[in-house]
C-alpha cells in the first residue's frame, strides 16, 4: 500500500516553496519520522519526515521543483514492519535488519546523519574525511562544523570551481556560477522594495558604553550563576531602552498599511540574525516583559536556529520594530535599511574607544556610532531624533531602565 508524502500546510505568508534536498534515493528503506526531504522557503526550510516504515517508491517532485500548500511530492511503499503482528515479523527479524543495514552502511563508510549529508553536500566536503563521534562511527552535524571551522582556520578548505585559462600569464582565474537561494532572493527583493517604496532617511548619535561595560564586567559572573550560565551582552540592554522608547514614541513602533496607519499596542522587536543562508530577522515577542536575561537567552537561541536553518516560520513573522548589530562584525558606521512593513530599524556598531570633551576635559571613552533609519512618510525627523536621544540617555543611564524614566 503506498502512502502519499505531502507536503507541509504553507501560511499565507508563503505561497510556495522549493524542493530543496532529498536524503533517500527511490527503493531506499525508511522509518518513520526518518527526514526524507527539506523543502526551502523564502523564510525558512521545512523538514518533511516519512509518516511510515517502508521503502521509498517514488519521487514526484525533485530537488529545484516549485511546489505549493499539502501537494503530494512522492509515495512511500509500506513495509511489513510497519502491520501488525500477523505478518510474522518479530522484533528479532526487525533487529537483525536494522543490524545488516547499520554494517552496510559501515561499509560504504557514509554514515551520516541526514543534516550532517545535507551540510556535506552544501560545502562540497569529501565525507571520509570527516571523524564521526556518533554511534558506530556515525557523522553528526557538529561533526561537519567542526571540520568545517578547523578547516577554514587551516586555510584547507577549497571549492571546486570551474577553471578559466589565460593564454598570455597561464595563471588560472576561477569563476562560479551558484543559483541564489530564495532567501536570499527574498531578501535581495524586500531590500529593494524597501528602498523604492519608502522615503527613508537615516538620523546618528553617539553613545557612550562605560556604564554599560562597568555593569558587565562588575556583574557578569553573579549574573550567570544566577541564570543558568547565560552571559549578560549589550543587546539586551538595547532591546530594553528601544522598548521604553518605544512606547515613548509610537509613530516608531507604527507601520503603514496602503492607506491605514497601524500603531502597535505591544514592542516585538526583531533582532537581525545572519545566518549561512542568509539574513533573517527572528521576533523577541512582548520583549517589553522580558528581562535581561530572557532576551539573551532568546537571542542565543535565534543564533543557533538560525545557524541551524530551523527556525519555524512564526519565530520570523511579524515585529514592529528592528534591531541591526553590524558592530560584531566590526562595522563602525552603517545606514540599515528598513524592514517593510516596519518604520524603523536600529543600526548598533563597533565600541571603539576615542578621545572625548567631558566638562571641559579630554577623556578616553568607549563610544558606538548609532544609526536610526526610518520612514519620513510616518516619522517626522524630530520624533527620529528624539528616539534616538531617548536610547542614548537609557543606555549612558541604565538605571533609567529601572526607574522607567
Amino acid at each position: 500500500m503506498a502512502i502519499e508524502i505531502k507536503a507541509p500546510a504553507l501560511p499565507e505568508s508563503v505561497p510556495d516553496g522549493t524542493i530543496s534536498t532529498w536524503y533517500k534515493n527511490v527503493g531506499d528503506m525508511v522509518k518513520m519520522d526518518e527526514l526524507l526531504v527539506d523543502i526551502e522557503t523564502d523564510k525558512v526550510v521545512i523538514e518533511v519526515a516519512s509518516p511510515i516504515n517502508g521503502t521509498l517508491r517514488e519521487i514526484l517532485k525533485v530537488s529545484g521543483e516549485v511546489i505549493v500548500s499539502n501537494e503530494i511530492i512522492g509515495h512511500v511503499e509500506q513495509s511489513s514492519l510497519s502491520k501488525n503482528n500477523n505478518t510474522g515479523v518479530t522484533d528479532s527479524d526487525l533487529a537483525t535488519e536494522t543490524t545488516i543495514e547499520k554494517i552496510q552502511e559501515f561499509k560504504n563508510n557514509q554514515v551520516t546523519s541526514p543534516a550532517a549529508k545535507k551540510l556535506i553536500e552544501e560545502n562540497r566536503l569529501a565525507a571520509e574525511s570527516i571523524s564521526g563521534s556518533g554511534k558506530d562511527g556515525r557523522i553528526t552535524k557538529e561533526d561537519v562544523l567542526n571540520y568545517i571551522e578547523a578547516s577554514s582556520e587551516e586555510g584547507e578548505l577549497q571549492l571546486e570551481v570551474s577553471a578559466v585559462s589565460t593564454a598570455k600569464s597561464g595563471k588560472r582565474r576561477t569563476e562560479e556560477r551558484v543559483p541564489m537561494s530564495r532567501l536570499r532572493a527574498k531578501v535581495a527583493e524586500r531590500l529593494l522594495q524597501a528602498t523604492q517604496t519608502t522615503a527613508m532617511l537615516t538620523t546618528f548619535n553617539e553613545v557612550n558604553m562605560e556604564a554599560i561595560i562597568d555593569i558587565r564586567a562588575r556583574y557578569q559572573d553573579e549574573f550567570g550563576r544566577a541564570h543558568s550560565g547565560t552571559k549578560l551582552g549589550f543587546m539586551s540592554f538595547f532591546v530594553r531602552a528601544c522598548t521604553e522608547a518605544l512606547k515613548r514614541f509610537p509613530a516608531v513602533n507604527a507601520s503603514i498599511d496602503g492607506a491605514d496607519i497601524i500603531y502597535h499596542g505591544y514592542q516585538d522587536i526583531g533582532i537581525a540574525v545572519s545566518s549561512p543562508r542568509g539574513l533573517v530577522v527572528p521576533v523577541l515577542r512582548n520583549a517589553d516583559q522580558m528581562g535581561l536575561a530572557e532576551i539573551e537567552r532568546e537571542i542565543n537561541k535565534f543564533a543557533k536556529k538560525a545557524h541551524d536553518a530551523s527556525l519555524a516560520i512564526e519565530e520570523i513573522t511579524g515585529g514592529t520594530f528592528t534591531i541591526s548589530n553590524g558592530g560584531v562584525f566590526g562595522s563602525l558606521l552603517s545606514t540599515p535599511i528598513l524592514n517593510p512593513p516596519q518604520t524603523a530599524v536600529l543600526g548598533m556598531h563597533k565600541v571603539q574607544d576615542r578621545p572625548m570633551s567631558i566638562n571641559e576635559e579630554i577623556k578616553i571613552l568607549p563610544m558606538m556610532y548609532l544609526a536610526l533609519s526610518y520612514d519620513h512618510r510616518m516619522i517626522d525627523g524630530k520624533e527620529a531624533v528624539q528616539f534616538l536621544v531617548a536610547i542614548k540617555e537609557l543606555i549612558e543611564e541604565p538605571t533609567r531602565l529601572l526607574l522607567e524614566i
